[in-house]
């Protein structure tokens, strides 16, 4: 779990730093030409939305996703630490983490079944369900050890 939850620390801090490198570009010029090279139709719904976004998208906003991306891998890697040396609070943390995502997983599956909604809820699932049993367990045994 410790490593899992490193992992997702790592690759948001290289998004993060993705969007950084794209301060001072010119984000709709960027997004044209991905469409393009995609073999996208730069009218069609989708990629027109995208091209519009980016032609939005200033360089503070950047910089605010960014340092929220920065703010979330330091949290994973918190929590990661903790769960790497068996810390009650990290078992805590990654139990709230991963629980307050599943009433949005489980909307998300109803309101359009994909394959990939209903592997990331089946996930989350064994994940929560997984420290909620380490920390039951740690509770029996400490509730069993002599004082």
């Amino acid at each position: 779990m410790a490593l899992f939850e490193a992992t997702k620390g790592v690759i948001v801090l290289l998004a993060g730093f993705g969007l950084l490198s794209l301060l001072h570009h010119d984000l709709r010029a960027l997004a044209i030409a991905l469409v393009g090279r995609l073999h996208l139709e730069a009218s069609h719904h989708y990629p027109s939305v995208f091209i519009e976004a980016a032609s939005r998208t200033t360089d503070s906003r950047l910089w605010f996703i960014a340092v929220i991306g920065f703010v979330y891998a330091a949290f994973r890697f918190v929590e990661a630490y903790g769960l790497w040396f068996c810390r009650t609070w990290a078992e805590w943390l990654a139990l709230i983490s991963g629980g307050i995502y599943l009433p949005l997983e489980v909307y998300e599956v109803f309101r359009r079944l994909t394959w990939m909604r209903v592997s990331a809820l089946v996930a989350n699932i064994v994940v929560v369900i997984a420290i909620a049993l380490v920390l039951w367990r740690n509770k029996r045994v400490a509730s069993h050890s002599p004082a």
